[in-house]
């Protein structure tokens, strides 16, 4: 996890908890963020059309309760999707215990789930669990850290990140997490991730800054092109810190934003950083197309290309996988004026080979950090991506997943 998280950094008013309730052959596989006041939330989910029975559940109660949350409860070791109306039963029921444990209202509960898809969710053994769970919620950096292991599935890491800043002479908090390895794609938000802060924000405020933070961070990620049915981002605000509320504008709401996309974009590499089997972060610009849309069909084409990937993974400076995947992206542009630099040596120009030392080329790119530039020269569109290699690990994780 790298350096330990300090008590300091805890935003005021949340508690953690977890336990190991059987989901999971071994470990730890339910968690718990509990706001000791209704907190604003705002969340982003998947986009993908298969969406896991908890993000039913999670969305109604976000309309219902008009952005006022006081927990949320994260299971790992099963995703409860395409689980029918059995499954839509089991994330009511963690709820409503939940809410009866902690006396609020369901509708003030986020269910998030991750795991092996199509299973029947053994929700009995969460139900067990919640009363206990509920009762060793702790203020305490020791709860939180083993929070961020609990919702793991086949991460190697826990990963978190935390930020702060000024506001009203006072300061503000912020502490998220996430899991994430395989199958990321988000188009919208992240696997799971949960950021808590002890500002004071609006439930819309706090959806716009949401919005803003993901677009670079979150959304800029791809290890494997595949969007989650679980996808879940969600951010807690209980203005614990006893400052003014921030409104949508100002610089109080800059200060904040900033503070918010320094932690999306931290946990969101992090994730990248851990993809299954990578061994090198990957970020891909692109310069020079039509528009920025261009540019980002682009780059996530590029991002997403197995034999881009799998050349990264061998730090073979192959840059014509990469001038043909940007070819087939949908976007028209002129590739006869096509520029290409990876890790810093550029290897075609004006679309064509320029000379270049491979040997040197080959040890730039065994980097852990590798930077591909394309400049399509035709625009002033641009965009970032971040991925990673493929490696032949990322075949035996995910050939026995389910084993």
């Amino acid at each position: 996890m790298g350096p330990s998280l300090a008590a300091a950094v805890l935003p005021k008013g949340f508690r953690f908890a977890c336990r190991a309730c059987g989901l999971k052959k071994h470990g730890l596989d339910l968690g718990l963020i509990v706001s000791e006041t209704p907190a604003s939330a705002a969340c982003v989910f998947t986009t993908n059309l298969v969406k896991a029975a908890p993000i039913v559940i999670s969305q109604q109660h976000l309309l219902r309760s008009a952005g006022k949350m006081r927990a949320i409860i994260v299971n790992s070791g099963n995703a409860n999707c395409v689980t029918g109306a059995a499954g839509l039963v089991a994330s009511n029921q963690t709820a409503a215990a939940l809410a009866r444990a902690m006396n609020c209202r369901t509708e003030q509960i986020l269910v998030c789930s991750t795991g092996v898809i199509g299973l029947p969710l053994r929700v009995e053994r969460i139900l067990r669990a919640i009363p206990k769970l509920a009762a060793e919620v702790a203020a305490a950096s020791r709860s939180f850290e083993q929070f961020t292991r609990a919702i793991m599935t086949t991460d190697t890491r826990p990963k978190w990140a935390a930020a702060s800043c000024f506001v009203d002479g006072k300061r503000v908090h912020l502490l998220g997490c996430a899991k994430g390895a395989g199958m990321i794609h988000p188009q919208m938000a992240t696997m799971l991730s949960f950021i808590v802060t002890d500002a004071a924000v609006s439930p819309p405020a706090l959806r716009r800054a949401l919005r803003e933070a993901v677009a670079g961070s979150f959304n800029a990620i791809t290890v494997d092109g595949d969007t989650s049915t679980n996808d879940t981002l969600a951010v807690l605000a209980n203005g614990a810190s006893g400052t003014r509320n921030i409104r949508p504008a100002g610089a109080d709401y800059r200060k904040f934003l900033a503070a918010l996309g320094s932690v999306c974009r931290s946990l969101a590499l992090q994730i990248v950083a851990d993809g299954e089997g990578a061994h090198r972060v990957v970020e891909i610009e692109v310069r020079g197309a039509a528009s920025d849309r261009g540019a980002d069909a682009i780059a996530r084409t590029i991002a997403n290309s197995p034999l881009v990937k799998t050349a990264l993974a061998g730090g073979d400076p192959n840059w014509g996988r990469i001038l043909a995947a940007a070819g087939r992206a949908g976007v028209r542009f002129d590739p006869d004026r096509a520029e290409i630099r990876m890790a810093g040596v550029t290897m075609c120009r004006s679309g064509r080979p320029v000379p270049f030392d491979e040997k040197t080329a080959h040890r730039k790119l065994l980097a852990k950090e590798v930077p591909i530039a394309v400049n399509l020269h035709g625009g002033r569109g641009s965009a970032r991506i971040w991925t990673c290699d493929f490696t032949g690990d990322y075949v035996r994780i995910n050939a026995s997943y389910r084993s």
